[in-house]
């Protein structure tokens, strides 16, 4: 095996292992939301989903400071409602539907933290499925 087909290869695992905290982390949103139903602020669902996640295993950061720089100089700080695992951004929201800013909000924490894989998890639907997206940065 030559040094590219490694490489690739640790990727590929990379991307499995992301994949894996993803999908762990759905689940545990699913099961709050069929708890909880729609309806209730961000930040109650961002705590019942803390508390699922913990009881599940999961590592993860509440409310993750991130710096924000500008040509190399920090000019301020974002807050990432969990950084999960050091691998994936999860940005919850409670709203009647999900615009383009919210999904440009994602981008900027990927893009701030180096990380290819974002879920923005919106709880105000009948289905939790509909307010799932996925955001990679490529």
């Amino acid at each position: 095996m030559n040094r590219q087909d490694a490489k690739s290869a640790k990727m590929n695992e990379l991307r499995e292992d992301i994949e894996d905290i993803a999908y762990a982390v759905i689940g545990a949103a699913i099961e709050v939301h069929r708890l909880l139903g729609p309806g209730f602020l961000e930040s109650v669902y961002e705590g019942a989903l803390c508390v699922e996640l913990q009881q599940r295993g999961i590592p993860f950061v509440r409310q993750a400071v991130v710096a924000v720089t500008y040509k190399g100089q920090r000019v301020g700080e974002g807050r990432i409602d969990l950084l999960i695992g050091n691998v994936l951004i999860v940005e919850l929201k409670a709203v009647e539907k999900l615009t383009p800013i919210h999904s440009a909000q994602v981008i900027s924490y990927l893009k701030m933290t180096n990380q290819k894989l974002g879920l923005l998890i919106n709880f105000n639907v009948p289905i939790l499925k509909e307010g799932i997206k996925r955001i990679i940065l490529s």
